[in-house]
């Protein structure tokens, strides 16, 4: 009979098996063949602890032994992460190559910061997410954590370089860290992937913030993520809402979090979580409703700069202002019909002091509940979809957290962010121990969450039967394998910056040369012999995949079974003149 320490193991082992099929919606067949395993373990430990207790010393012994045994190890990604195969980070390099396109098309500039930050350097940024930071372990007299965004580690740097710097665009790429219950399947995760592009500095008003609006806009117009819409709103006007309601100035960002749920929860829920969680007067409450109920386009805007309450306070005030002339530089961008003006938006960031926006797609909204959905001011917003039945279960900290049923959450927004004014100042001025920031870095910024966008992009890459690399030519050999002559070649193409393969055997057989190729769906084969050799020609076999009823299947791209006769001194020029070659540089492959 196996030991207690080998059947707690195989009990852990299969019970994170049973929650991971459970999940993911496996086959209830082998999902009750796991749950009879792990039953059938239980009983075992049961009858080895029984045993133990009745052995007496001589269990001690065995105990001392099996403690002794080098113990087994769960191989799994810790919670929250995830690996990418090379096809999946093919499809990423892809995204983050767009991107980083468009961020060089704008006049950015890259900016790498460290993973993880002082934790005093975090701290009192995030209002209630600040529960999500994670925090390392004492390292050489330093309190560190992880870095949530790239927003705080840039203000850090641009206050570390003397407000100097005063007018810039930085651009950087990179993982964030967020303790958060994750949803793997919608890019959900506690380590991923954010593009960020900030301009900092004193620019005349709003054109900054056009210039990041027009950016986001044009990356997800050339990434696959279908159609999509810009949420924008002010927190200046959201602030001049909620001192014109009557809500306390130390409620403001509380009440912000809640409101900015209400794409998500029936007023209602919103509403009850403002006064019985918040301690917010009902009447209150329902006056902030009749304003983040609202949402549309520039008409929108017109209505609000009637509203006399609203234009006698001088935050609603300069809020409406700069939102008229946003959409004045925003029609010039040809963006306007992306955005839609959405007084519920308040981003429960604490820096944001501006415009604050984020994109959404279809995809972000829970099944059977449209991402956007239009509302009448005089009614509450279409009810979310009802949760299921959810259950508290323990993590690998022991707290209780609530189990999340994937299939019913969405993506969310694949895009954020927002003016943050105060930001450097307030770095600048606790690094001069002054309460008070003297001085202040303008700043306005994106975040793109790329694992979010992969969750959209990837099963489309899949069904149209997209490549994973990028080698271009695959090296052959006829007869003796001509392993001297075949690396020759090779590195011809590649000083040329043909990206090219070959079959690292001596004398490989032709079709294992072949069907290595196909494996990596190579377009080129080039196929050399002893005559082609001693007469300065190869053979080229030009071939594609294409998806036909759903499967990939090999067909000739050009000439016929033999392939085409091509003089080896001009095989880099005819290579590149080729139908094939230009689609693939088109992106059509």
């Amino acid at each position: 009979m196996a030991s207690s320490l080998d059947l707690e193991r195989e009990i852990e082992t299969q019970n994170a098996l049973f929650n991971e099929l459970r999940l993911s919606g496996s086959d209830p067949a082998g999902l009750e063949e796991v749950k009879k395993k792990l039953g059938e373990l239980k009983r075992s430990l049961g009858q080895a602890k029984a045993k133990t207790a009745a052995d007496g010393s001589a269990a001690s012994g065995s105990k001392d032994a099996a403690a002794k045994k080098k113990g087994r190890i769960l191989l799994k990604t810790p919670k929250g992460t995830r690996d990418y195969g090379p096809a999946e980070m093919f499809c990423r390099e892809y995204v983050e190559r767009i991107v980083k396109d468009c961020f060089t098309t704008y006049g950015g500039s890259c900016l790498d910061t460290p993973v993880f930050e002082r934790k005093e350097i975090l701290a009192g940024k995030y209002g209630e997410d600040a529960k999500l930071i994670f925090d390392l372990m004492d390292q050489g007299g330093e309190q560190l954590s992880l870095r949530y965004d790239h927003t705080v580690p840039l203000a850090r740097y641009l206050s570390m370089m003397g407000g100097t710097n005063t007018q810039s665009k930085l651009w950087q790429v990179g993982k964030v860290y967020r303790r958060d219950n994750p949803v793997m399947s919608k890019g959900r995760m506690r380590e991923f992937s954010q593009a960020d592009f900030d301009i900092s500095g004193t620019w005349d008003p709003m054109i900054p913030d056009a210039e990041i609006i027009s950016l986001v806009c044009t990356i997800l117009s050339k990434l696959d993520v279908g159609e999509f819409t810009i949420k924008i709103n002010h927190r200046k006007i959201l602030d001049g809402i909620f001192e014109v309601c009557g809500v306390p100035s130390e409620k403001i960002r509380t009440i912000s979090s809640a409101v900015d749920k209400l794409d998500k929860l029936p007023w209602a829920d919103v509403k009850k979580e403002m006064t019985e969680e918040k301690g917010l007067d009902p009447s209150v409450a329902d006056k902030i409703g009749e304003y983040v109920k609202h949402k549309g386009g520039p008409e929108l805007l017109d209505q609000l700069l009637a509203d006399p309450a609203l234009s006698a306070n001088p935050s609603a005030k300069q809020g409406l202002e700069d939102m008229s002339l946003l959409f004045t530089y925003l029609s010039a961008y040809n963006v306007i019909n992306r955005l839609s003006f959405d007084m519920s938006l308040a981003r429960g960031l604490d820096y944001y002091t501006g415009i604050i926006y984020e994109a959404i797609v279809e995809a972000s909204a829970p099944p059977g509940f449209k991402a956007n959905p239009p509302v009448d001011p005089s009614s509450a917003p279409s009810p979310a979809p009802k949760k299921k039945a959810s259950k508290k279960v323990k993590n690998e900290d022991g707290e209780e957290e609530e189990e999340v049923d994937e299939s019913q959450v969405g993506v969310g927004s694949i895009a954020a962010g927002g003016r943050y004014d105060g930001l450097v100042g307030m770095f600048s001025a606790a690094a001069a121990g002054d309460s008070k920031p003297k001085g202040s870095v303008p700043c306005i910024g994106i975040s793109i969450g790329l694992d979010r966008i992969f969750a959209i992009i990837w099963p489309k890459w899949v069904e149209k039967g997209k490549r994973s690399k990028e080698t271009m030519v695959y090296v052959m050999a006829a007869g003796d394998g001509l392993i001297v002559e075949r690396m020759k070649l090779v590195k011809e193409l590649r000083d040329e910056g043909i990206k090219v393969d070959f079959l690292a055997k001596k004398k490989p057989k032709l079709p294992v040369q072949f069907a290595a190729g196909e494996r990596d769906e190579v377009p080129f084969a080039i196929i050399l012999g002893e005559n082609e050799i001693k007469e300065g020609y190869v053979m080229v076999k030009q071939q594609k995949w294409e998806m036909i009823d759903g499967k990939k299947v090999k067909i000739l791209a050009e000439g016929d079974e033999k392939g085409e006769k091509v003089d080896r001194g001009q095989l880099v020029q005819w290579l590149r003149t080729t139908r094939t070659w230009k689609e693939w540089e088109d992106g059509k492959l």
